[in-house]
């Protein structure tokens, strides 16, 4: 049984996957950490939106951010999809068993019927 927090982080981190240009943030800072306006420059979108949606990947766990003088740098990160990707594996071995269950079901099909393939 997934807990309360679990589910709840994970909530946030989809929303946050959820917006085109949030994605597009995380492709940019997959080669390295950046700057708001390094990040706001290939969107077609005002600084404060910028700021808006960072702030929604950081409340996801997804990016982290450090100031220095006037400048926030984002970053991703260390471990930011650990938590997707065991979401995603444990549904994933489930379809796994379901389909090994349907192949052994055909299977004795198959072979109880006389039918060869």
């Amino acid at each position: 049984m997934q807990r309360i927090e679990d589910a709840e982080r994970l909530d946030r981190m989809f929303h946050a996957l959820a917006d085109q240009s949030r994605r597009g943030m995380l492709d940019r800072l997959a080669k390295g950490p950046a700057s708001v306006s390094e990040l706001a420059e290939p969107l077609e979108l005002a600084l404060p939106s910028v700021v808006k949606h960072l702030a929604v990947l950081e409340q996801g766990g997804i990016v982290i951010s450090r100031k220095e003088g006037r400048v926030r740098t984002y970053a991703l990160a260390p471990k930011a999809f650990d938590a997707i990707e065991t979401w995603v594996a444990k549904r994933k071995r489930g379809l796994d068993r379901q389909f090994d269950r349907l192949e052994q079901f055909l299977a004795k099909g198959a072979g109880s019927t006389g039918e060869s393939k």
